[in-house]
């Protein structure tokens, strides 16, 4: 059994974060395993707590996994603030975890912040050289690149300001795009792909991005590349907002307990 590693905050309403993780990782059969950053209370009407943990504790957590239980494949979610976002890019050096997919989470879906603004440059600055791939959406790609990104055209440009600023690859998630239809931009280093859909509704988007990074992750931990990696997650997660179990007042989760397709 192949295991994957995340490193992200955890959401006590079991929609986002290390949940949704652990449950796309289980959903696609991989071995989860988890350092937490931070400790959330929240549900589907909004975060109303955050707390950091101690960034040596993270680190340990990391080591803890990384010494015994070595993932074939790592990512992270919400880091909270710069002094653990530098402690996660040591610990990806030292332990040498790759492929590395970076969720740089900064605003939950309900529009609750989770990121201090310092801890922007140091995820620039320390983690997208290590990533594999890092998969902003559209506000993320505005404040990591410092362009608009608001039409496919710019979505383009931003996927390949983010490879040149380090990351082997970028996936631009365009769901706040205005339209009928939905196009996320993936650069895998070399070349340009889009990945088009008809909306759904967004009436359950809780987690969407952790299950998407999730997704990618344990598919690359199972050995797939990239390319099919992306699409495998992709697909997984709309069928889980169409298959969402309508759970809460506000912005409900979506359905982990779907099967994936094998990846293509």
């Amino acid at each position: 059994m192949r295991i994957a590693l995340t490193i992200a905050g955890s959401d006590s309403g079991g929609g986002a974060g290390i949940q949704a993780d652990l449950k796309t990782f289980a959903a696609f059969g991989v071995f989860g395993t988890s350092a937490i950053t931070a400790v959330t209370a929240q549900n589907t009407l909004g975060v109303f707590r955050a707390v950091a943990l101690d960034p040596s504790l993270v680190e340990a957590q990391i080591r803890a996994v990384a010494e015994d239980l070595r993932p074939q494949a790592v990512k992270t979610g919400m880091l909270a603030n710069a002094a653990v976002v530098a402690a996660v890019a040591q610990a990806a050096e030292s332990f040498g975890l790759r492929p590395l997919v970076v969720d740089p989470v900064m605003v939950a879906s309900s529009g609750d912040v989770l990121l201090e603004p310092a801890a922007v440059a140091a995820i620039r600055d320390r983690l997208l050289p290590l990533a594999a791939l890092v998969t902003p959406n559209l506000a993320e790609a505005e404040v990591l690149t410092g362009r608009a990104v608001r039409s496919e055209e710019e979505m383009r440009a931003a996927a390949a300001a983010l490879v040149a600023m380090g990351a082997r690859a970028a996936l631009v998630k365009g769901g706040h795009l205005p339209g009928d239809d939905m196009v996320d931009i993936l650069h895998d280093g070399r070349d340009l792909h889009a990945l088009r859909a008809s909306r759904l509704p967004a009436n359950n988007p809780h987690g969407t991005g952790c299950t998407l990074s999730a997704g990618i992750t344990a598919a690359l931990a199972r050995g797939c590349d990239l390319l099919p990696a992306v699409r495998a997650a992709v697909d997984f997660v709309r069928r889980a907002i169409a298959a969402a179990p309508g759970l809460g007042s506000g912005r409900g989760p979506l359905n982990h307990l779907i099967r994936p397709r094998p990846p293509e």
